[in-house]
């Protein structure tokens, strides 16, 4: 039964790719002249929300989400969403009435078509060079406003399929406390079992997001990175080991293979 699932992955597979070129295409107009100020960034977000939920529906999927805590749609946040598929920024976008600029690593600009228009609107961070990790406080300072928010995954990878989560580094917390911003641990439970980046394994299903109440920064200082860190590692930790579904796909046998993004 699981080699006769095989060519309709692969078909399955394909069309997500197929629908990613084709729909970043037809919307490049747009997306090149929105992506071309500062002030035109809210306008850009509603389109970029528009692409992610034709990739999220057109592949079968669908959100099912549970909310701690509302957000404030006048105020700023700093996202940070446990990371185990490609599907995840398209969750975390579909999810966000409010523009949230991401922090990513700068090795997307090699994607042809997307990595233009990815370099314009992300703040791109070389982790191996302490110079660009500074550069971002200067970018995040000039975006950050009028209810802009950030996200950023804090495991920096998707780790291997085995690992319950990757430790976090201090980036988004640092941030964080910088800006005052209150962090959203958010856990999405289903992404690396039905889109990991194994083409062999997936289906279309629901994607099952938990939205934790907020840790709010206000008064931290960076002294207070590690137990920030702490605090919103075990918050996002506990959640996914409760969850049955996600730790019996983490402890299937043969797990300890690494998928990563090709680029």
């Amino acid at each position: 039964m699981k080699y006769i699932k095989i060519p309709f992955l692969l078909v399955w597979r394909l069309w997500f790719y197929i629908l990613m070129f084709v729909t970043i295409i037809l919307l490049l107009p747009l997306l090149f002249i929105l992506s071309a100020k500062e002030t035109y960034y809210a306008a850009f977000w509603r389109v970029a929300r528009f692409w992610s939920k034709i990739l999220v529906y057109g592949m079968g999927f669908s959100l099912k989400v549970t909310k701690d805590q509302e957000l404030d749609r006048s105020k700023s946040y700093m996202f940070c969403p446990n990371h185990a598929s490609l599907m995840d920024a398209f969750v975390l976008i579909v999810l966000s009435k409010n523009p949230i600029v991401f922090v990513g690593k700068k090795e997307f600009v090699k994607i042809p078509i997307f990595g233009f228009i990815y370099k314009r609107v992300v703040i791109m961070v070389d982790r191996s060079s302490p110079k660009s990790r500074k550069k971002v406080y200067q970018l995040a300072k000039e975006k950050l406003q009028n209810g802009t928010s950030m996200a950023i995954f804090p495991e920096g990878l998707v780790p291997t399929e085995n690992i319950v989560l990757a430790s976090f580094k201090n980036g988004a917390f640092s941030l964080a406390i910088e800006f005052e911003m209150p962090i959203v641990p958010q856990v999405y439970y289903d992404c690396k079992r039905l889109f990991s980046w194994d083409f062999f394994k997936g289906s279309p299903g629901v994607f099952r997001v938990h939205q934790h109440r907020f840790i709010e920064t206000k008064g931290l200082t960076l002294e207070d990175v590690e137990s920030l860190k702490q605090q919103t590692f075990d918050i996002i930790y506990n959640d996914l080991v409760a969850d049955f579904k996600y730790m019996k796909d983490t402890n299937r046998p043969n797990n300890e293979r690494e998928f990563k993004s090709p680029i």
